[in-house]
């Protein structure tokens, strides 16, 4: 095998997919990516693969002979993106009797770098969905759905369903709903591209797919059309040169629509921004203790108190306007599921809806994209 390419293409791709290669193989080939070369079209595909999650990217150079090899991912990704911009003269010589095995050669514009391959063929195969039929999903529904839910998923592995995204296809929207007990981020999305028929996907995928997942579209254009197939235990996403494939989660995925209530005795509007940097300010002296903050809500003057006492360090007040419908009350968070379900809220202003001080708590945006963001507020202890 033998190619020339850019030093740029080469670096960008593998520090793409060597972010599917695991930390701890199970197996020695696994800490490799396999590339493939082929000479008809002069395309390299690059993959790597975990076993669960895997990630293919491909791009043009000069095959000057084709052929397929398994290369350490982390020494390759370290020594290519030091080199200097230029072209690359990659190829493979299998070594002779020593023992040696392949040895692959890299040659930038001035020096020579070897490092030792295995052979493609050990390399596993990324899963194939072949009878399912493909559903087509814009890029900016999909990554406006994984800005407003990837952050609420659970940590937890021992919780597995709850540590990916609930994904919902209908007929032209798409729904993304994370939860990890304490809170819940459930969003809806217009899909550009409606389904054929009257098919309904629901699929529970890892977090950490769908984070590369997000990643990876970030370099892509807003009017893409992503490809999505899935099949038991298996879901691809697929566009111009590029593929992720992840397992999906088994198990039931809890029945997030009855967590939400259905009315509420109290509505407070308030300014977004406002609220988030108050609420950095107070986080401050909330971190010293036990990370809570107290919401007090006063109808009379039409604005929301937030405060936190640290004992033997310190407290903070402060106050802000808003438009408040519905008696007084107190209410106590944990500050950093407040801020990051906040942040994630696509709009000026915001709606908080809320019951009792123990009752979940829902934020949602004045106008706009139809998201919902559940807090369960805390016990105040005296």
């Amino acid at each position: 095998m033998k190619l020339v390419c850019a030093q740029s293409d080469l670096s960008t791709n593998l520090s793409l997919v060597s972010r599917a290669v695991p930390s701890r193989p199970t197996h020695p080939v696994l800490a490799n990516v396999l590339l493939q070369a082929d000479a008809q079209t002069n395309q390299v595909s690059l993959t790597a693969f975990d076993l669960s999650l895997g990630i293919r990217t491909s791009f043009s150079a000069e095959v000057i002979e084709g052929g397929a090899i398994a290369l350490p991912a982390k020494l390759l990704v370290d020594i290519t993106s030091r080199l200097p911009e230029g072209e690359i003269t990659l190829d493979d010589q299998s070594g002779d009797n020593t023992g040696e095995g392949i040895i692959v050669t890299l040659k930038p514009k001035s020096g020579k770098y070897q490092v030792r391959a295995m052979g493609a063929e050990e390399f596993p195969e990324l899963p194939i969905i072949e009878n399912s039929e493909a559903i087509h999903l814009t890029t900016a529904a999909l990554i406006e759905g994984l800005r407003g839910s990837l952050f609420a998923t659970s940590a937890d592995e021992t919780k597995q369903v709850l540590t990916g995204v609930h994904l919902t296809v209908k007929q032209d929207t798409l729904e993304f709903a994370a939860t990890d007990g304490h809170r819940l981020a459930v969003l809806e999305t217009t899909n550009e591209r409606p389904l054929e028929g009257s098919s309904q996907l629901e699929v529970t995928v890892p977090a950490r797919a769908l984070r590369e997942l997000q990643r990876m579209l970030a370099h892509s254009s807003s009017e893409e059309t992503v490809a999505l197939y899935f099949d038991q235990g298996q879901i691809v996403f697929a566009w111009q040169n590029q593929r992720l494939t992840s397992r999906t989660l088994e198990g039931q995925y809890p029945a997030y629509r009855q967590l939400i209530p259905r009315q509420f005795e109290r509505q407070v509007t308030i300014e977004r921004r406002q609220f988030i940097s108050t609420l950095e300010r107070i986080a401050v002296l909330a971190d010293q203790k036990n990370n809570i903050v107290k919401v007090s809500i006063d109808n009379a003057n039409q604005e929301i108190t937030l405060s936190c006492e640290a004992q033997d360090v310190g407290s903070g007040t402060e106050s802000m306007p808003a438009q408040i419908s519905g008696e007084d009350i107190d209410i106590a968070f944990n500050v950093k599921y407040l801020m990051e379900g906040l942040k994630e809220l696509p709009s000026s202003e915001i709606q908080m809806h809320l019951n009792q001080s123990l009752t979940p708590v829902i934020f949602t945006p004045l106008g706009g994209l139809k998201m919902t963001y559940l807090a369960m507020p805390v016990q105040l202890r005296n």
